[in-house]
């Protein structure tokens, strides 16, 4: 999916390259042969884009590739990095075109009176940027790149400065130079806004800003609804080029297994995934419901390696020969609930005395709560008080 997306990107930001090379070799020599400060200006615009284009190619490369030792999340935010870089870039011509308009209404000799050669090669203009506007926007949407959409608005600013150029030289041939001026200064401030937008956005994921609130509450609905999840917490979101990373902790029951719980957690997972409107790389870590809540985990309490022998000292004599035990341990706000699973042949009686037996044999243990012999053939044996 990667490599596509990247080849898409290559073959419209490849065709936009050529446009803006040709565009600004023809308004260089255009306004040089008819004497346009404005085409000239222009033809400078365009070469910046074909800056632009060049970045574009290259953060769309390594953008491509798959995670590596060095970058286990991926590689997109290098083209989030580049839509920073272009959003300040349309900023810097922003701010250039408005300098030079409100110089130009400050000293009305400096406005350039242009003739049709510089008209038609604007003309021209307009409608090349215009087209590599509409087709990169298209291949931008498609695969959700913001870097895309960065490179589509820097067009679509080269066609509305060749605007500028057009409403000028119609304005010096009515007799009103000014009109060129009054035209910069609007299309600047149509710029600079869309840079900012862009440059804001960049920066914003750049620093690990989190979702929407309406998205972030979408997204707790939808862990909410898987069946077994008790509660969440820690859910934590933020954007990595076109994808959504989310972080979350959810509170399964203490008593279910080991393998019920991840099937839990690959529940939520799954619906997630399925359910998010773009791509997402979903982390869920798991916690248990102690009853009653508690503020705090059972960190005092012993862990297997500790408390699993001395049980074992001291129920292997009680059991029968050449039976063989697992332990399930279930940690409580202040205790450990022990479940002894074994094959058992014989009676129910015998399970029952031997449940008690083992139950006495533990007391001596503080960190030991309840008690349950589970065996093959019979149902759980009444738990210790």
């Amino acid at each position: 999916m990667a490599q596509t997306a990247f080849a898409a990107k290559r073959r419209i930001t490849l065709a936009g390259a050529a446009i803006d090379a040709v565009l600004a070799l023809i308004k260089a020599v255009g306004g040089v042969i008819g004497h346009s400060q404005a085409l000239i200006a222009d033809a400078a615009h365009s070469a910046s884009d074909l800056a632009s284009d060049v970045l574009v190619l290259w953060a769309a490369r390594i953008g491509a590739q798959p995670p590596d030792a060095n970058h286990p999340y991926g590689h997109e935010r290098f083209e989030t990095a580049a839509t920073l870089g272009l959003g300040a870039t349309l900023l810097m011509v922003a701010g250039g075109f408005a300098y030079d308009a409100g110089m130009r209404l400050l000293q009305p000799e400096r406005i350039a009176e242009p003739g049709w050669l510089a008209l038609s090669i604007a003309c021209l203009s307009v409608i090349g940027k215009e087209a590599a506007y509409r087709f990169t926007m298209r291949v931008a949407n498609r695969y959700d790149s913001d870097l895309l959409r960065a490179n589509a608005w820097h067009s679509r600013n080269d066609a509305l400065s060749s605007l500028v150029v057009i409403i000028g030289v119609l304005g010096a041939l009515a007799g009103y130079p000014f009109m060129d001026a009054v035209a910069a200064l609007a299309v600047s401030l149509l710029i600079g806004v869309t840079g900012w937008k862009l440059g804001w956005r960049a920066g914003a994921e750049l620093v690990d800003t989190s979702l929407e609130p309406d998205q972030i509450e979408d997204i707790r609905r939808r862990i909410a609804s898987v069946q077994g999840v008790e509660g969440q917490s820690d859910l934590r979101t933020r954007r990595m080029g076109n994808r959504w990373i989310i972080d979350v902790t959810i509170r399964v029951e203490p008593w279910i297994t080991a393998s019920e719980t991840n099937r839990i957690l690959s529940a939520v997972r799954e619906r997630l995934h399925q359910d998010l409107d773009r791509r997402s790389d979903v982390r869920v870590a798991m916690e248990v419901a102690t009853e009653p809540p508690h503020p705090q985990p059972p960190t005092a309490l012993p862990l297997r390696s500790s408390i699993e022998p001395q049980l074992r000292q001291l129920w292997q004599p009680l059991m029968p020969s050449g039976s063989d035990f697992r332990l399930l341990l279930h940690y409580r706000a202040d205790r450990i609930d022990v479940d002894v699973r074994m094959p058992w042949p014989g009676e129910a009686a015998q399970a029952a005395r031997l449940h008690d037996h083992l139950a006495a044999a533990a007391q001596p243990l503080a960190a030991i709560g309840t008690v349950r012999l589970l065996c093959e053939s019979d149902a759980p044996s009444r738990p210790r008080a």
